[in-house]
């Protein structure tokens, strides 16, 4: 199996800062809060649905 890495390299800060441009290129500057909110929830419903989940299975 070949390896991601391979292909992909390492990801320094010259990247990170070509993908912070372009995000900020293609979304604008005050779009970007409100994603970083709605991805902010996503994550928190994801983990108080596990914390549920892994209660069920404990009972």
């Amino acid at each position: 199996m070949i390896s991601a890495s391979i292909f992909l390299g390492v990801v320094g800060p010259w990247q990170i800062a070509i993908i912070v441009i372009l995000v900020l290129l293609l979304f604008g500057g005050k779009k970007i809060p409100e994603l970083m909110r709605g991805l902010g929830s996503g994550i928190k419903e994801f983990k108080d649905a596990s914390k549920e989940d892994n209660k069920e299975e404990n009972k």
